[in-house]
């Protein structure tokens, strides 16, 4: 992996459940980490969703091993929320991993 390739600054991103004075559930995001990485876009489509046509990219982002992050994350580059698909380890030096992600209708 170059690092040169590595140019976008982003924040791995985690939901957090709190509970309010009223004891009510407050769903958040908590940034885990701010790494480099590499993002890539893969695709376009547009869909018809909540009866309006939304679009979605998917993305392949890039960056160095780091243990822990799963399907429930998401990542941020500059206040662009990608939902992470899938994780995909490297498999044969274990220096990187790729995360498969879309971006258009996002978690909240």
């Amino acid at each position: 992996m170059q690092a040169g390739r590595m140019r976008h600054r982003v924040a791995i991103e985690r939901p957090v459940s709190t509970r309010d004075d009223f004891g009510g559930v407050i769903e958040s995001w908590e940034t885990v980490a701010t790494v480099w990485a590499e993002i890539h876009p893969l695709s376009g489509r547009e869909f018809l969703a909540a009866q309006s046509t939304q679009s979605g990219v998917t993305t392949r982002i890039t960056l160095r091993e780091m243990p822990g992050i799963t399907a429930a994350m998401r990542v941020n580059h500059d206040g662009t929320l990608y939902n992470i698909r899938a994780v995909l380890p490297d498999p044969t030096l274990k220096r990187h991993i790729t995360l498969m992600c879309e971006t258009g209708i996002i978690k909240d």
